[in-house]
C-alpha cells in the first residue's frame, strides 16, 4: 500500500501531520512524534508582534494610540511570555534539522504587509523546508471593503515570495466573499499551498470583573465539516496544494479529508487532549481503513469526493442544502 503524498511540492510518507502547537517547542517531543510516525513537523508560530517588538523595542507595539483604550496595553503578551524569541526561533529550526531528517514547516503569524515579513528569508536560511504563513486577520473597519481585505492578503504573499524560494503555504480563514476566486489569486501571487482553515478564538465576557476574557476551546470533529466542504469545492479547480486543519480527531476524519482532496491533514487538538501517542493510533486507523476498503494508494483515494468532476458544483451545493433542510422533523 502506497501512503505517500506531496504537500506544496514536499514529499511526505503519508498525509497525516502534527499541526503547529506548543508540543513542538521541545526537541524531545519532536523526536517522539517522529517515532510515532510523523512525516514532517509544523513548528509553532513566530508572531508579527514579536518581530516588530525586537526590531523597534518592546514598548512600540504596547503603547496605546490616542484613540485606543488604555486597557489595550494589557492585551498583548509581554516578550517573556513567548516561549521562543525571534532569534531563538531560528536556532530552534537549526536544532530541529539536526535532530531529525523530517521536513520542517516553519510558521509566521501576522496580518498585514511590513518589514517583519523579511524574517521569512531568515527562516529559510536557518534551514526550514517550507513556510506556513498564518494570516490571522479579522476585519473590523467598516471603511475597508472585501477587495481591500483580499489585497492586504495578496500583498503579504507577494512580499514573502519576493524574498524567499521555498514553498509558501497560506493558512487562512473561511471568511471571504468568493473563496474560489480568491484561492486562484493567492496561487497566482505565489502560494504553493492553502491550509483550510484558521480557527478564530472567540473571547468571552467576565461579568464578575467586567473584563474581556480570552477563551480557548479545543476543536471537535464537527468543525471538520466546513473544511471538507471548501476543500471539495477547490480541489482540482485551483492549481495549488491543499491541506486541512481543524477538527481532525479520528481515522475517519483523516479519510474524509483525503477524499475531498487534501494533500496533508493536520491534527492538533487530538494530540493536546490525548498526548503524542495518539498520533500513532490515528495513523494506524487510517491505514487500517484503507486496507479494509481495498485502497491501494492515497492517490487513488484523493479527491474522490471533490467537486472537480461535477459539471455544476453550485447546483449540487444548492441541492444538498435543500435536502438537508427537509431532513429535519420536529
Amino acid at each position: 500500500m502506497d501512503l505517500s503524498t506531496k504537500y506544496a511540492g514536499i514529499p511526505l510518507a503519508h498525509p497525516l501531520l502534527p499541526g503547529a502547537s506548543p508540543l513542538v517547542d521541545k526537541l524531545d517531543n519532536i523526536r517522539q512524534l517522529e517515532d510515532c510516525g510523523a512525516p514532517g513537523i509544523v513548528l509553532h508560530s513566530l508572531f508579527e508582534e514579536q518581530i516588530i517588538g525586537e526590531q523597534t523595542g518592546p514598548y512600540s507595539i504596547r503603547e496605546p494610540h490616542e484613540e485606543a483604550f488604555a486597557e489595550a496595553r494589557t492585551y498583548l503578551p509581554a516578550s517573556e511570555d513567548f516561549i521562543l524569541s525571534p532569534e531563538d526561533y531560528l536556532e530552534h529550526i537549526r536544532h530541529c534539522k539536526e535532530a531529525t531528517n523530517l521536513p520542517i514547516f516553519a510558521s509566521l503569524n501576522g496580518s498585514r504587509s511590513g518589514e517583519w515579513l523579511h524574517y521569512a528569508r531568515e527562516i529559510e536560511q536557518a534551514g526550514a523546508d517550507a513556510l506556513e504563513l498564518n494570516l490571522y486577520f479579522l476585519p473590523s473597519d467598516p471603511s475597508e471593503n472585501a477587495e481591500d481585505i483580499e489585497k492586504i492578503t495578496l500583498e503579504v504573499i507577494q512580499e514573502v515570495r519576493s524574498v524567499t524560494k521555498f514553498p509558501i503555504i497560506v493558512k487562512l480563514s473561511p471568511f471571504f466573499s468568493s473563496l474560489p476566486h480568491f484561492a486562484n489569486e493567492m496561487a497566482a501571487a505565489g502560494a504553493n499551498g492553502l491550509l483550510l482553515f484558521n480557527r478564530f478564538y472567540y473571547p468571552d465576557i467576565d461579568l464578575e470583573n467586567l473584563e474581556v476574557e480570552p477563551k480557548l476551546e479545543l476543536s471537535r470533529s464537527s468543525e471538520l465539516l466546513l473544511r471538507l466542504r471548501w476543500t471539495a469545492m477547490l480541489h482540482g479547480r485551483v492549481k495549488t496544494s491543499f491541506g486541512i486543519t481543524g477538527g481532525v480527531h479520528t481515522p475517519e476524519d483523516v479519510v474524509k479529508s483525503v477524499m475531498v482532496g487534501a494533500d496533508a491533514v493536520q491534527t492538533v487538538s487530538c494530540l493536546l487532549k490525548n498526548g503524542i501517542p495518539a498520533f500513532r493510533s490515528l495513523l494506524a486507523g487510517f491505514q487500517q481503513w484503507m486496507e479494509e476498503n481495498e485502497y491501494e494508494s492515497v492517490r487513488q483515494m484523493k479527491g474522490s469526493f471533490s467537486h472537480h468532476n461535477c459539471p455544476n458544483p453550485s447546483a449540487l451545493e444548492r441541492t444538498n442544502y435543500l435536502r438537508t433542510l427537509q431532513l429535519w422533523r420536529a
